[in-house]
């Protein structure tokens, strides 16, 4: 029962830092700002 509650850990964990690691690495300065001139047609 230990070692499936450890493996279940251990693949949240893993969840976790995916999900970080993808939500933070993004640019340095984040997104640049919105140009009024170009509006994204999608809106």
């Amino acid at each position: 029962m230990l070692l499936i509650l450890l493996e279940a850990l251990g693949a949240m964990l893993l969840l976790v830092g995916i999900v970080w690691w993808t939500m933070f690495a993004g640019r340095n300065k984040g997104e640049p700002p919105e140009d009024e001139n170009h509006k994204d047609s999608r809106r």
